[in-house]
């Protein structure tokens, strides 16, 4: 049954506490963007602007592979490109814009935290228990996501972009607003792929996905995880697109075994 210690609230009560948690998710994300905007060096020096030089640590592995498997093209030596801010405000607004974001992402426990605070208390007592690793579980798969995103597929994304010339009198000088996209496109995208198990979790527990039917469609999503690791590395370099691919996999191997789960303790409770 339902929290039963919980007094009976209005509809106007449940908009004035989940003010309440929106409101204390706001403030750690200006608290966290400030700190980020006042570490302005550690933000775009180091962490933005890292993937745009060769001492990156994502190019000094890949040179390392490339010794081991005897495969020189792998390593990374030089980015032929250069950054530019064409617009007079650009500079501030990317800085402005970057430290709400990176005060998001490392919010985001906290942020989600607050967001089951509102939604747990309507759920029965068996459900709560089930998922109390909720928080926990997302914001793990979050952040794994977003290192993932940040020092495998971005890399191999801006390296393959940043040498490729259809001509060589065209020289690439990218926008310091294009190049940005790019980065925080591919790192949010694996941050938010990365909740695959979870998505399966809540869809198993509503019946629309069973381990059964994962399984027999393993072939298929083996074929769309590589098209989508093609997609999210351009490069033709096969060993990129599976170094990309076999995380994703993983993924949804690991996400048949959630629907296992769900499905063993459904039937525990009939």
């Amino acid at each position: 049954m339902k929290n039963d210690d919980l007094k009976e609230m209005t509809f106007i009560d449940h908009l004035e506490e989940l003010r309440w948690h929106v409101i204390r998710s706001v403030i750690a994300i200006v608290v966290l963007a400030v700190v980020a905007f006042v570490e302005k060096r550690i933000l775009f020096h180091e962490i933005i602007l890292g993937p745009s030089r060769p001492d990156f640590w994502t190019y000094k592995m890949m040179c390392q592979l490339a010794q081991i498997v005897d495969q020189p093209f792998l390593c990374v030596e030089q980015l032929n490109f250069t950054i530019q801010s064409r617009n007079m405000t650009g500079q501030f607004t990317t800085h402005l814009s970057i430290s709400i974001l990176a005060g998001f992402v490392i919010a985001f426990p906290y942020v989600f935290w607050e967001l089951w605070r509102f939604i747990a208390p309507g759920l029965y007592h068996e459900e709560r228990k089930i998922t109390r690793w909720a928080v926990l579980s997302v914001s793990t798969l979050f952040l794994t996501g977003i290192l993932f995103g940040y020092y495998i597929v971005a890399p191999l994304s801006i390296n393959f972009l940043a040498n490729y010339q259809i001509d060589e009198s065209i020289i690439n000088e990218f926008d310091l607003l294009s190049y940005i996209e790019v980065l925080t496109m591919m790192v949010l995208a694996c941050g938010l792929m990365f909740q695959l198990p979870m998505v399966v979790y809540a869809l198993s527990k509503a019946g629309i996905v069973t381990p059964h039917l994962m399984r027999h469609f393993r072939r298929h999503a083996a074929v769309v995880i590589l098209l989508i690791a093609a997609i999210l590395t351009p490069s033709p370099d096969v060993m990129s697109q599976l170094i990309v691919a076999i995380p994703i996999y993983l993924l949804y191997e690991l996400s048949i075994f959630v629907s296992a789960y769900v499905e063993r303790q459904k039937l525990r409770s009939n």
